[in-house]
């Protein structure tokens, strides 16, 4: 997928899945034409943010355990 916001998307008839480092967005009771819509979008990150968002999705943020951990440095 071509955004520099999203890593992935994932769809099926319960959830959206938006997918970016470190963290999962699950948005429910999204429609199968909403996601082509999102799909379709020349930006996908300016549609989630100006669009998606907006419309008021119940959603869960879920940590991503696909990715490594970020390992930070101590002062």
């Amino acid at each position: 997928m071509d955004s520099t916001t999203l890593v992935s998307i994932g769809y099926d008839a319960e959830k959206c899945e938006f997918r970016e480092s470190g963290k999962v967005f699950l948005y429910f009771d999204v429609s199968s034409e909403e996601h082509e819509a999102f799909m379709a979008a020349e930006s996908k990150g300016e549609y989630l943010n100006k669009v998606f968002k907006l419309r008021g999705y119940r959603y869960e943020m879920v940590e991503d355990h696909d990715d490594p951990p970020v390992l930070k440095k101590r002062d």
